[in-house]
């Protein structure tokens, strides 16, 4: 090998090349729990027709902090969620369980969903 082949960089497409099986449309992106809390929050909050302002004060967090988290930006802690959706009239658990039926409704990426012979649903990658 010369010294010029050993310092070239081996690239690896990330994408297949157009024509092939795979190629065409990216995969959709999963969502990522921050946005699917911060969207339920955000719903909530605005059917019960209230602002920023009143929820992060009954809630004793900032609101700044508040619209980050509805906006996906921030990971909020339990502790901040508790208390989020405490200020919306909701337990953690009422809140968690939105955001779990949002996810649930949300084709996985790369897995099938296939009955069982039971009848059940089985997902497979």
């Amino acid at each position: 090998m010369t010294e010029r082949a050993t310092d070239e960089a081996r690239v690896i497409p990330l994408r297949p090349p157009a024509g092939h099986p795979g190629a065409g449309a990216p995969p959709a992106r999963e969502p990522l729990w921050r946005d699917l809390v911060g969207d339920a929050l955000r719903r909530e909050r605005q059917a019960q027709e209230r602002t920023l302002k009143d929820v992060a004060d009954a809630a004793r967090i900032s609101m700044p902090y508040l619209s980050e988290v509805e906006r996906g930006r921030k990971e909020a802690s339990s502790e901040v969620l508790a208390a989020a959706a405490h200020a919306l009239g909701l337990s953690l658990s009422d809140l968690l369980t939105r955001v779990q039926g949002d996810l649930a409704r949300r084709p996985a990426r790369g897995r099938t969903a296939n009955r069982t012979p039971h009848g059940g649903l089985c997902l497979a990658a």
